[in-house]
């Protein structure tokens, strides 16, 4: 089974809200996720985001691939660069 971490779209018309979730990659946009990391709102200044970092390292350890929007939010989160550290120290060790 192949997971990514991808946005699912909530909230109204012309009001888009996302969460964060990681999913299988064959389900529809909106359908079944295994979990919920976080969420984005992109309608506030500035935007809002919520981000268990903890969750989204895990699944990326996991093998969970990011989506592009979603590693963009990742990015300024500075959760990627918690990841590739930690990765990187993983090999240093062996």
């Amino acid at each position: 089974m192949a997971v990514k971490l991808r946005l699912t779209r909530m909230g109204a018309k012309k009001a888009p809200r996302y969460r964060i979730i990681a999913a299988d990659s064959r389900t529809r946009r909106d359908g079944r996720a295994i979990d919920t990391i976080g969420y984005y709102d992109p309608t506030t200044t500035p935007e809002t985001i919520k981000l268990d970092a903890e969750k989204a390292i895990d699944w990326m350890k996991k093998g969970a691939q990011p989506s592009d929007t979603v590693r963009n939010i990742l990015s300024k989160q500075g959760v990627m660069k918690k990841f590739h550290d930690e990765k990187n120290a993983g090999k240093e060790k062996k």
